[in-house]
């Protein structure tokens, strides 16, 4: 049923009580600013950290003070299972993030940090080669331990 409707003292017809004791608000107007153009950021030295482990490759391009510009795992690119652990994987994933670092940002020097034992670790920096982009030097981070992990408990015989 619909709702009877309520005057006021100026004899107006209104929907709701509530709503002759609420004041009408006026939109105010909002100044829109213009959007500036973005500039395309230009990087032509950078750092590529390669983390080759058995099971995938995980290949990331950065500029000098490390913040990211493109990465790639073998994972992405479509590898599967075992296969994401060979050197091919790791070539195409290479590839693949090279490329966008290179059209995107102009990269074309790199230091290449290597780390972990996997088979994309070579081939991973091979790639750089079919993309003209130079590596300025091979560091190899991987990880070694100090002291080892704790030995057994002695034999008593």
């Amino acid at each position: 049923m619909p709702e009877p409707k309520a005057t006021t003292d100026n004899s107006q017809e209104v929907d709701s009580p509530t709503l002759s004791t609420q004041a009408v608000t006026t939109e105010s107007s909002t100044s829109v600013t213009p959007k500036k153009k973005r500039t395309k950021r230009t990087v032509t030295t950078g750092q590529m950290h390669v983390l080759a482990t058995f099971n995938n490759t995980i290949v990331t391009f950065t500029d000098d003070k490390g913040a990211v510009l493109s990465w790639s795992s073998s994972g992405t690119c479509g590898f599967r299972g075992s296969k994401k652990g060979t050197a091919y994987a790791a070539q195409v994933a290479a590839d693949k993030a090279g490329q966008v670092a290179k059209q995107t940002y102009g990269l074309n020097k790199v230091i290449v940090f290597i780390k972990g034992t996997g088979l994309g670790r070579d081939a991973a920096v091979r790639a750089l080669a079919g993309l003209n982009i130079y590596a300025e030097s091979l560091n190899d981070v991987t990880g070694l331990p100090h002291g080892g992990v704790r030995p057994r408990k002695a034999r008593r015989v």
